[in-house]
């Protein structure tokens, strides 16, 4: 139950009222000692006299209770305030309001002696006795009037019952003396209360609720009076209904205009996937029933996204956002500040759904940006397989080619050095002539081994043992560099069936690689082991790094970042060749100024050219 004092949330009957009737734009009703708000004027010796002008302050009454209806406020502060419209208007004393449907609530404003109001929901399907806890400790036994009046079980041609079905008494000693032998109605009198009415009202087919007004002055109602009230009660009824419609419309205006424009989001493929959730989270709150004090979160993969004071929050509802099953963050909304007449809880059912909503949307979104990003790199892996297919045809056919004449240059030019007496200058030129054929039938034999032309010849071995043969050709060059060599082995023995001379060209052109990337020196490491049926060797250097785009090309033939003259842009792309004959993988990790780290797997069981040849 929520309850408000003086000190706290007071609120004060008259002034709230006037505060509500004077938003209004019908004439409100003026009051004052001689003339109560029911529109009855007093005669000297306190008995209510009818006057004409009760009639038009009743249908003026009802003209500004639709005008606070169509507001569309929430439920808690349409019944405070309704309420003490209601208790201002009537001049009563206490003033209760109950609803009944699927839940009910009861709302009970006071004047005297410190204004206070009450407002909480009754238990689901009301208590055994028909009376709430509230009414056991004050009216027990009025209580139980009030259960049937809910009920329909009053009997309409009953004493002080009119035949709409409200009970009213100016007297309220006298009625109960008069029920005092009846067993189907009894009533207790509170030692302050004298006049009391009870109307009932139908809010549509299956809501209803209940009117009750306390007096301490004596025959403050009468049965003119009366009809006023019950006139009153429809357009209460359709007040109530009315704002339950507006508020429920206007929840469900935001609910889909906050769908719609996370749907734009979404479908808008040009921005970043931490684009598209900054701009959801901030869709969120103007979604909530009270957006002026909602935040809202979303968290996934480790980042957060947030709206206002989140983390001020003091109520939360929380929904997973599931990628393809699997559990990757949250959609959180809250409130930062308490909300006083949230008796059934902070957040509407509506609101429970939509969140659940906009966090299935985000997952879908985040699933198809996912296969988006897989198709493109599927793309990107079969084009450069093409790529790769036709430079291979086109490499072995020119190896085939100039491997012919090549030879025979180089054998001709030999068997001239073994002439003798020749000048000195013709002896340097052939020196020269064999040596850039050597460089030339190099180069041809790596372009047979990129095409996949040349044999390999497979066989079990050591990877260690490769290994150290390998860095054994590069000691000098590192030695003259400052470079220092750093070898480890994390699993022995490490056999695998592969081809020596290939994986040792492997690890050679790998460790060049890392060599040139040092030239003012540094250290390369170089790590033997075996991970999940594979064997692996790490290769990894301190020098200059590279970014995003070169690491992309990196196995494209004939793509280099050394000057011209200086490479063939052959040598990774073969380490490639090789792996991928092997039916291995080789992984590249890599940053400006950071180093690089080349990582190749080789399966235990070998490739798909696993037999020996």
């Amino acid at each position: 139950m929520v309850r408000f004092l003086p000190g706290e949330a007071t609120v004060q009957t008259t002034a709230t009222a006037r505060r509500i009737a004077n938003a209004s734009a019908t004439p409100t009703v003026s009051l004052s000692r001689g003339q109560r708000g029911d529109g009855i004027d007093m005669e000297a010796g306190g008995q209510p006299q009818s006057t004409g002008k009760s009639l038009g302050a009743f249908i003026t009454f009802s003209r500004q209770i639709m005008h606070l209806a169509n507001q569309g406020s929430p439920r808690g502060e349409f019944l405070r305030d309704l309420s003490a419209m209601l208790l201002e208007f009537s001049g009563c004393d206490g003033l209760e309001l109950r609803l009944r449907g699927n839940v009910e609530y009861r709302c009970r404003v006071v004047a005297r002696p410190d204004p206070s109001f009450e407002y909480e929901q009754l238990p689901a399907g009301g208590p055994e006795d028909g009376l709430t806890p509230t009414e056991k400790r004050g009216h027990p036994d009025l209580g139980r009037v009030v259960h049937d009046e809910l009920q329909g079980a009053v009997e309409r041609n009953a004493p002080c019952f009119t035949e709409y079905g409200s009970f009213w008494t100016g007297e309220l000693k006298q009625t109960v003396a008069c029920y005092s032998t009846r067993t189907d109605l009894r009533l207790s009198v509170d030692a302050d209360t004298t006049s009391m009415a009870l109307i009932p009202f139908a809010v549509d087919d299956r809501n209803y609720g209940i009117l009750r007004l306390e007096c301490t002055r004596r025959d403050a109602f009468t049965l003119e009076i009366m009809e006023g009230y019950e006139a009153m009660a429809e357009t209460l009824g359709l007040a109530i209904a009315q704002r339950r419609a507006e508020r429920a419309l206007r929840e469900r205006v935001k609910e889909l205009s906050c769908l719609y424009s996370i749907a734009r989001v979404v479908e808008d493929s040009t921005g970043s996937v931490e684009e598209a959730l900054e701009r959801i989270v901030q869709l969120l709150p103007p979604a909530w029933q009270l957006p002026e004090i909602a935040a809202a979160r979303i968290t996934f993969d480790g980042n957060t996204y947030a709206t206002g004071k989140f983390e001020a929050i003091r109520e939360r509802q929380i929904a997973k956002i599931a990628v393809y099953g699997s559990h990757r963050g949250d959609v959180e909304v809250g409130y930062i500040e308490d909300l006083p007449y949230a008796v059934d809880g902070p957040f509407l059912r509506e609101e429970e759904h939509l969140i659940d909503g906009v966090a299935r949307e985000i997952g879908e979104f985040l699933e198809r940006r996912q296969a988006e990003a897989e198709r493109l790199t599927l793309e990107a892996q079969l084009r450069h397989s093409e790529r790769l297919a036709t430079i291979g045809k086109l490499a072995a056919g020119v190896a085939h080619e100039i491997n012919e004449p090549l030879g025979s240059i180089l054998g001709f030019a030999q068997l001239a050095q073994k002439s003798g007496d020749l000048p000195e200058g013709t002896a340097d030129d052939l020196n020269k002539i064999v040596a850039a054929c050597l460089q030339a039938r190099e180069i041809v034999n790596k372009l047979k081994l990129f095409a996949r032309q040349a044999p390999i010849e497979k066989a079990r071995i050591d990877i260690a043992q490769v290994v150290d043969e390998a860095l054994s050709l590069v000691q000098t060059q590192c030695a003259t560099q400052g470079i220092e060599v750093v070898r480890r082995v994390e699993a022995e023995p490490c056999e695998i069936l592969a081809g020596q001379l290939q994986l040792k060209q492997v690890v050679v052109n790998l460790a060049l690689n890392s060599i040139h990337a040092m030239p003012g020196g540094g250290t390369l490491t170089v790590v033997i082991g075996r991970d999940d049926g594979s064997a692996f060797i790490e290769v990894q250097d301190t020098g200059v790094g590279m970014t995003e785009e070169v690491v992309d090309q990196i196995f494209t033939p004939f793509f280099t970042t050394k000057d011209v003259g200086e490479g063939t842009g052959l040598g990774l792309c073969v380490v490639h060749g090789i792996v991928t004959a092997h039916g291995g993988s080789i992984d590249v990790e890599s940053g400006v100024g950071k180093g690089s780290r080349f990582t190749v797997r080789i399966p235990f069981q070998g490739g798909p050219e696993s037999e020996v040849q």
